[in-house]
């Protein structure tokens, strides 16, 4: 049995044209660095568009109109959670590229969606390169959460489906406030879900929420993968005490 050795540079040519495929599938479109969270691209990769933010995809569109890879992620899973009202109030907390607001509009018709993101770049970028402008009525509110939150409790807003996407892998010292925080804002039959790393504080929270609402509860979006999404339906509105005689 004879032995061949292959041409020299091969292996290189090989290795070089596997990065070019990797090139073609994956693109990126736009890019702008942002002082608050850093490196900001848009990356189309395949049929999907993409928001990658200091190296973390934080939402996807899909190119050709086809929605159905999204349903495994937790964008999907958080809205499917819970029961909403075909003409919903919806608040976002933490926008990314807007993926759930596409997907809520495919199953409702809300009347009115609120997004509170910190970050005007990411804004900026959500609005010109992932379709916001075609949704329904939107209300962006640029600011901290701690500062916004605050503001539309004291305004008595409420809203049927609460998000909170900002805090997932903080430190609880501050996701734990943030998610209480929330509470006063969930309409009466509404829900509020957050997002949060399975091994820092999802069970320490869902034990948190679980005196405000007639069901709180932990769902894992994969086994693969480490979002824990705490889905809690329905709030328990306590009856402020008759004042003493």
């Amino acid at each position: 049995m004879s032995f061949r050795p292959g041409r020299p540079g091969a292996f290189a040519t090989t290795a070089l044209r596997v990065e070019v495929m990797r090139q073609r599938r994956s693109r990126t479109v736009f890019e702008i660095r942002s002082r608050m969270s850093g490196r900001i691209r848009v990356v189309d990769y395949r049929r999907e568009r993409r928001l990658v933010v200091a190296g973390s995809i934080l939402s996807a569109l899909p190119l050709d109109g086809n929605w159905r890879a999204l349903r495994r992620e937790y964008w999907w899973r958080a809205l499917s959670s819970l029961s909403l009202p075909p003409r919903c109030t919806a608040l976002f907390v933490g926008l990314g590229g807007g993926t759930q607001l596409h997907l809520l509009t495919r199953v409702a018709s809300p009347r009115r969606l609120t997004v509170i993101e910190r970050d005007p770049e990411i804004l900026r970028v959500a609005v010109q390169w992932f379709g916001l402008d075609a949704l329904a009525p939107l209300e962006f509110l640029c600011a901290e959460a701690a500062v916004a939150v605050p503001a539309l409790t004291r305004a008595h807003r409420r809203f049927d489906f609460v998000m909170e996407d900002a805090a997932y892998g903080d430190d609880p010292e501050r996701s734990l406030p943030l998610a209480r925080a929330l509470v006063p804002l969930v309409a009466a039959g509404g829900g509020l879900v957050v997002n949060r790393h399975r091994r820092r504080d999802a069970e320490r929270l869902a034990e948190t929420l679980a005196p405000a609402f007639a069901e709180v509860r932990l769902r894992r979006v994969r086994r693969e993968a480490e979002n824990v999404l705490v889905c809690c339906a329905r709030p328990l509105r306590r009856r402020s005490r008759p004042d003493s005689v």
